[in-house]
């Protein structure tokens, strides 16, 4: 029998603000002074703006902020529109068109210290083939800025490596031999140079499942609805995306009949799957959505003044 914990108290870790990169689009004067005075080791910087606002806070604090230029590099992820991040038409980053004119305001910012470049671009992406598109991309600007007398130690290339989320019992750990060694194959990495990468959701998605627990079965002339106790309020990535999760009823051994799975919010888009496939389902049977250790908790709401959902630990 396997023993559940459940969470009472957050444990306390020290993070090395060495060790601590900011990013963001929309980055806040109180935030970016609040890393200052901590020292981080990097902004991520979006545009010749922020980079305005950057040196006269770190001005104002008699420091030197080290930055990374986020590109965009009119990379196609071939992903969900929303979670494209590395087009043109995208709010992140500087443009390829733009960087020029970035570049060379840098000297007229002295408070800036550019040490790396920082590109991401989107999520849940399974085309290996992205990534290579995206290293080389990142040469030609890599060998462009030293032609420029800017030589990086810190290179970023984002994260975005997709899971499974059709079969996460076959497939519950991505491909991540495969990942990296993309990267050692197209990514011209320089000596010393170092390279990170953000991999949130290949490695936390698929240890986090949703339970809910069925309030009622209503049955139509067109379909039968299995309405939970949890909604968009605990998992929003259905209704933001269109999002597709693994669905199974953890109680019964019955016959497979469809169902729509719904929640119980006053939203026409609370519903987590239509005509899913389910062993037959009656009112107290628990339902299991898998692969929501990415962007289910992080992303509940007090919407419709739902109370917060109990994290379980097994």
């Amino acid at each position: 029998m396997r023993e559940r914990q459940r969470s009472t108290a957050r444990p306390r870790h020290r993070i090395c603000p060495q060790d601590i990169v900011f990013a963001g689009v929309g980055k806040t004067d109180a935030e970016i002074n609040r890393a200052l005075a901590a020292d981080i080791w990097c902004f991520n910087a979006e545009s010749a703006e922020e980079l305005v606002v950057l040196n006269e806070l770190a001005g104002g604090q008699n420091r030197r902020a080290r930055v990374a230029l986020r590109v965009n590099p009119n990379v196609d992820a071939q992903t969900h529109h929303y979670i494209t991040t590395g087009l043109e038409a995208n709010k992140f980053g500087i443009g390829l068109g733009d960087l020029p004119a970035v570049v060379e305001q840098l000297p007229s910012l002295p408070h800036l210290e550019l040490v790396g470049l920082h590109a991401h671009i989107g999520s849940q992406i399974t085309d290996l083939a992205v990534f290579a598109e995206l290293s080389q991309k990142l040469n030609e600007l890599q060998a462009w800025l030293e032609e420029q007398g800017h030589h990086l130690p810190h290179l970023n290339v984002g994260g975005g490596l997709g899971i499974d989320y059709n079969d996460p019992d076959t497939n519950p750990i991505p491909d991540f031999e495969a990942y990296f060694r993309t990267f050692e194959q197209h990514l011209i990495r320089r000596p010393g140079q170092q390279v990170h990468v953000e991999l949130g959701r290949a490695i936390v998605a698929q240890s986090g499942t949703l339970v809910s627990r069925v309030l009622y079965v209503k049955r139509s002339q067109q379909t039968q609805f299995a309405i939970l106790d949890a909604g968009l309020t605990e998992l929003i990535r259905p209704a933001l995306y269109g999002s597709h999760h693994h669905i199974q009823n953890l109680s019964s051994q019955g016959e497979i009949q469809p169902y729509d799975v719904v929640g119980p919010i006053c939203e026409s888009s609370d519903t987590f799957g239509r005509a899913v496939p389910l062993t037959e389902t009656k009112r107290g049977d628990l339902i299991a959505l898998r692969s929501a250790g990415a962007y289910g908790e992080v992303m509940s709401s007090a919407y419709n003044l739902r109370e917060k959902a109990e994290a379980v630990y097994i």
